[in-house]
């Protein structure tokens, strides 16, 4: 959940993947923790171990259970209720990116660049990528959904992995080492190249439309370097999104046609609700907007510097996982900390998810705990 760099870049030459990380500048030090409310009563329920989470992971919730992986392979479909498995198995792979499911199937993408698919605790197949992937597979409507770091998207038949189609865009030379947006609304399909947001027909990949979220900037590669990041916040026709450092915006995915945009300063996904739309900037600082027009309706600084996560809605909570294993609940209203809880001494890997009533976190020494609130 680096600060100011804010992500290592990967250089991408045809199908060839090259690592450029690029250096990262000090960060300034965080101000002591701000006081709770105590509004909120947070437990911990149960927890469990998987691997270590060093790679871009995230967790693909369905109903009360929720799948997750590990980089060093584990792969696990849990109870979220109770924090027991469904099923557990290991690749014996490193995997780079995933998981998605549908609550049948799910499917990681190994850094072999391989995408396999498992049910029932099995794997039943798998195909080699062309290029490398740090956004998790799309799993949905009996496809399994890819997009590669050269900006290809590619569609598998989710039973077989027979290849049904693939959608190539003219790749910068520069792409994000975190995940990208790769979703569904209704029955197209939602993909992020560069800083454009394009439905697709998820039956044949040629576009239905495209809009765009963030504009390229600067002199040189990096620094005009614009990419859609991982976490949609959709309600309705309405589907927002932010562009790397540059901006966010809200659409009607309809149509395409963008609502507004709000220049941001964020490396981070979104939540929202009915009226907000909520984000964490580079720097930790948490804003709302408002969802019809983009106003801005509160800004909590107390937390800058520290890391933030993408954020999640729970209740009457916004929920913050740092870099130092904590976690932050935030009012929806006015942007007050509710509640601290420590999680784990290692940072929270990915955004916390929402399994039933249980909050799901995972940390990157592969901790995994489920939380309820009163």
């Amino acid at each position: 959940m680096g600060q100011f760099l804010f992500r290592c870049l990967t250089a991408v030459a045809g199908a060839v993947i090259v690592s450029a990380c690029s250096s990262t500048v000090e960060k300034p030090q965080p101000a002591p923790l701000p006081a709770v409310t105590s509004q909120l009563q947070v437990q911990k329920i149960w927890s469990t171990k998987l691997g270590e989470v060093s790679t871009p992971l995230s967790a693909s919730v369905q109903g009360t259970r929720v799948a997750i992986a590990s980089t060093t392979g584990d792969l696990a479909l849990i109870d979220a209720q109770t924090g027991t498995d469904v099923w557990r198995m290991n690749l014996k792979e490193r995997i780079q990116a995933g998981v998605g499911g549908d609550g049948q199937r799910f499917a990681v993408v190994t850094q072999n660049n391989e995408v396999i698919a498992v049910e029932s605790g099995r794997e039943i197949w798998r195909q080699k990528l062309q290029a490398g992937t740090y956004t998790a597979p799309l799993v949905a409507g009996g496809r399994v959904f890819v997009l590669t770091a050269d900006r290809t998207t590619l569609a598998f038949d989710g039973a077989s992995g027979q290849r049904l189609w693939s959608q190539q865009r003219n790749a910068d030379p520069l792409v994000l080492r975190q995940a990208g947006v790769l979703s569904a609304w209704n029955d197209t399909l939602l993909v992020g190249f560069e800083g454009r947001l394009l439905g697709l027909n998820p039956s044949t990949g040629l576009p239905r439309w495209e809009s765009v979220v963030g504009s390229s900037r600067g002199t040189n590669e990096v620094e005009r370097l614009v990419d859609l990041v991982s976490g949609l916040s959709r309600q309705g026709n309405s589907v927002c999104a932010r562009a790397f450092q540059t901006s966010v915006a809200c659409l009607d995915a309809s149509r395409g046609a963008v609502q507004w945009t709000r220049s941001a300063q964020g490396h981070t996904g979104l939540d929202g609700d009915e009226a907000r739309v909520y984000g964490a900037e580079s720097d930790s600082k948490v804003l709302a907007w408002n969802r019809q027009n983009g106003q801005p309706v509160w800004t909590q600084e107390a937390l800058r510097f520290r890391g933030l996560g993408a954020p999640l809605l729970m209740g009457r909570a916004l929920v913050l996982g740092d870099e130092a294993g904590l976690l932050h609940f935030l009012s929806l209203e006015d942007g007050k900390v509710l509640q601290r809880v420590t999680g784990d001494a290692s940072a929270v890997a990915s955004r916390p998810v929402l399994a039933g009533q249980t909050l799901v976190v995972i940390h990157r020494s592969g901790q995994i705990s489920g939380y309820r609130t009163e």
